[in-house]
């Protein structure tokens, strides 16, 4: 079943380049009907890893053995993000189907849209650290052309910023894959944790650690690596805008930095200092910079970077608590983060503008939008019961158990600025007075309405997934891929013969 989460989406972007020019429909239709199977094929892996002894599966491309042939691997923590990534793109090519009608040549963006998905699962499964550069190259180029969709001066700008410092981080990933390679001979993982683990810590391991945080990290949007996200999520169309603050950042660079720290090179002290630190960077400069915004998909933008912070705090602590909260965290924010761009794509849709000042009441003619926003703002400020609580309680009680009461603080205080933040959106664009100009508005067509319900439903109900019975097949598999640390290799091998 392995293949199938690269060959269903790319085989319906080909089908839809060839047909969708013709029968426009068609283009809707099988973008849902690939990202739907995705999603559900997620479900069932899922299912099937949680009721298996085996905690891995491993995929023999060519039926060729690693390290010389290539494979593609799942275990507990690949499944958690399969599940993460598809649920969202599905979500958002419903979504899609009455938005990107303003927009021409709507195969084109279902085209591009699933070649990204294509590189964003094809990451999640490589099984070995070249492959998983060149889906990582694949999904980047995609999502280039969509940020210049609208071939707009803005879009046009930001692709342009987003392609330079884009490559700039494919060329320190690419350059630590070469020294890398050099020093152990090997490009699949379990075998270069292997080498490794045999040769110890060198010089040139030390370089290839902060050749992957810089090339990573700028994927990932950390700070101080974050300059190209507030240009380019802001330009795109709001569902790409939600791909890409809600998954692409996780799947490019927080995945792959997990992965290899944890399960391939090995984390130490060292390393969990700095992620530490620039977690919570990232926290207080995102929020920060988000506070003074009134347009309202840059306000996003800049709260990505802040989110993306607690999770890496949360992972940078290195223990159980950390780590499960780090996860689930990431989880939480792409619903509710992607929920918020499509919230914004909402307003934009039916009022032509994402300046809050120019908005005010829109709950009286917008009230599945109003509704859903709030939930989702609520969820992103840790507000109780909504799913962001649980995740940054988790990762600050997980501070104050290893007596990092500075981490909780400044953690805390990104919660209470990003509520102070979130507010300010609630007032100028959902109440207040309506303004004479928007008398006639409309809510959204109903399958914006659908999309938007199902991410505020799961943004109110998140929370059971850290109960025993959910988080048993979801988060706590997860959680014990993470620590299971360099014993990935020796699970890896024990499948394979």
């Amino acid at each position: 079943m392995l293949p199938l989460f690269v060959v269903v989406p790319l085989a319906a972007a080909f089908l839809i380049v060839i047909l969708a020019k013709r029968f426009e429909f068609l283009s809707d239709f099988l973008s849902n009907l690939a990202t739907g199977f995705s999603f559900i094929l997620s479900c069932v892996l899922l299912f099937i890893l949680s009721h298996s002894s085996l905690k891995v599966m491993v995929y023999k491309v060519g039926g060729w053995l690693p390290p010389f042939g290539v494979d593609l691997v799942i275990d507990g923590f690949s499944s958690f993000m399969l599940v993460t990534i598809n649920i969202v793109a599905f979500m958002l090519n419903i979504f899609c189907i009455s938005y990107m009608r303003k927009y021409s040549a709507k195969w084109k963006f279902y085209t591009l849209f699933l070649l990204m998905l294509v590189g964003m699962n094809g990451i999640v499964i490589s099984g070995d650290i070249f492959n998983m550069f060149v889906f990582l190259e694949i999904a980047s180029v995609a999502s280039f052309a969509l940020v210049a969709y609208g071939v707009e001066a803005e879009e046009l700008e930001a692709a342009f910023k987003y392609i330079i410092m884009s490559a700039v981080a494919s060329s320190f990933i690419l350059l630590g894959i070469a020294f890398l390679y050099s020093y152990t001979s090997t490009l699949n993982l379990a075998d270069i944790a292997g080498v490794l683990e045999a040769k110890g810590l060198s010089n040139v391991v030390i370089l290839v650690n902060i050749l992957f945080i810089m090339g990573f990290g700028l994927k990932a949007a950390i700070v101080p690596f974050h300059a190209w996200l507030p240009d380019a999520h802001p330009s795109a169309p709001a569902p790409v805008s939600s791909f890409l603050s809600g998954i692409l950042i996780k799947a490019l660079g927080v995945y792959v930095l997990i992965r290899i720290f944890y399960n391939i090179i090995g984390i130490n002290r060292a390393l969990l200092a700095v992620f530490t630190f620039l977690g919570v960077l990232s926290i207080m400069v995102g929020v920060l910079l988000a506070l003074g915004q009134m347009d309202l998909k840059r306000l996003l933008a800049y709260h990505s970077i802040s989110q993306v912070g607690y999770i890496i705090l949360g992972l940078g602590l290195g223990t159980p608590l950390g780590i499960l909260g780090g996860l689930f965290h990431l989880f939480n924010h792409s619903i509710f983060k992607s929920l918020l761009f499509l919230n914004s794509g909402a307003v934009e849709y039916s009022l032509g503008t994402r300046n809050l000042e120019e908005m005010g009441g829109l709950r009286e003619k917008m009230p599945v939008t109003s509704s859903t926003s709030m939930a989702a703002s609520m969820a992103i400020s840790g507000v109780p019961p909504f799913n962001g609580f649980w995740s940054k309680l988790i990762i600050i009680v997980a501070c104050i158990q290893v007596h990092k009461i500075g981490l909780a603080f400044w953690a805390v205080l990104g919660s209470i600025l990003t509520l102070s933040s979130f507010m300010k959106v609630q007032k100028y664009a959902f109440f207040g007075s309506l303004k004479k100009a928007y008398q006639n508005l409309k809510e959204v067509p109903f399958s914006m309405q659908f999309a938007m319900l199902v991410l505020g439903i799961i943004c109110v109900i998140g929370g059971i997934l850290i109960l025993p019975h959910f988080d048993s097949f979801f988060l706590f598999p997860a959680q014990q891929a993470v620590m299971r640390g360099l014993g990935y290799k020796g699970l890896i091998y024990s499948v394979l013969k």
